[in-house]
């Protein structure tokens, strides 16, 4: 079993007759050590479940959706495995990484960096397609049956993996999603630093692009604060709204009037987000 394969218990809790789990392992895409969440319900310890991915925000690690969301006691009932992996490499020393919140550590923005001094570690896209599944198959009881999700970069993130792997996920939602990074500030800075000035290479992570050219079918389902602070400047769901209507692709935008972009507006929405993703994986 090789390095990235091998699994270190960070800590364990019980929470609803299931686990909550924290890993360590090294991870060869990213070339550091990385550490995951993982909540399995009580029906693992019998049987192999479905998986939601969570994918998280900016500043943010594996711990914020875990502590916050309030999601494990239905994700008990449901009977639905939920991973949470970290936004960024960690411990890397990449000049520059720690300098600003929207860029570097608690910034990977999901994909693959192809500028210096980035791209030695900066991979989370390969981390997130290919790598970090590899070690959730091997080692956890899970039955191949996926869904995603994810909040502001994460939620991205979320759209941006199923709009280019379509079939991989069974469904997928977001909060608050950041869904046309190239036009926004915080997806600009980003993709100028790990992708460099030409924006042919910014397009395959756009979510806008993506719908725009055709790269899935995938029904979106989005939920979006209206007292967001973020919402015109750096969210822009009209953006996705009217590229999804242009191309008729098939999306559910909910307005939540009043809510802004914290964990008390997901805790309060996610119960519907997961009977959303329950429904799609035990179909």
């Amino acid at each position: 079993m090789s390095m990235s394969e091998t699994l270190e218990l960070v800590s364990e809790n019980r929470s609803f007759g299931g686990r909550h789990q924290r890993y360590r392992h090294y991870s060869r895409a990213l070339d550091c050590d990385m550490i995951f969440a993982v909540y399995l319900p009580p029906q693992a310890e019998d049987s192999r479940v479905p998986l939601l991915w969570w994918l998280s925000g900016l500043t943010c690690n594996d711990e914020n959706f875990m502590q916050k969301a309030g999601a494990q006691r239905l994700a008990a009932e449901l009977g639905v495995a939920i991973i949470c992996p970290d936004t960024s490499p960690r411990g890397t020393n990449v000049p520059g990484e720690h300098d600003s919140f929207d860029l570097g550590s608690g910034a990977g923005f999901y994909v693959n960096a192809t500028q210096a001094p980035w791209k030695a570690h900066y991979r989370m896209y390969d981390y997130i397609v290919e790598e970090l599944p590899s070690v959730v198959r091997l080692h956890f009881p899970v039955n191949g049956r996926e869904s995603i999700s994810g909040h502001s970069m994460g939620g991205h993130g979320a759209l941006m993996l199923a709009l280019r792997h379509p079939g991989r996920f069974r469904s997928v939602s977001a909060f608050s999603p950041v869904v046309n990074p190239m036009e926004c500030p915080w997806g600009q800075n980003a993709f100028r630093h790990y992708l460099g000035e030409d924006k042919s290479r910014w397009r395959p992570y756009d979510a806008c692009e993506l719908v725009a050219n055709g790269a899935s079918r995938q029904r979106l389902f989005i939920d979006q604060g209206e007292a967001d602070n973020f919402l015109d400047e750096q969210l822009k769901p009209g953006h996705l709204e009217a590229v999804c209507e242009a191309h008729d692709h098939p999306l559910t935008l909910r307005r939540q009037p009043g809510y802004d972009h914290s964990y008390f507006f997901i805790a309060s929405f996610i119960e519907d987000h997961l009977r959303y993703h329950a429904e799609h994986l035990y179909k």
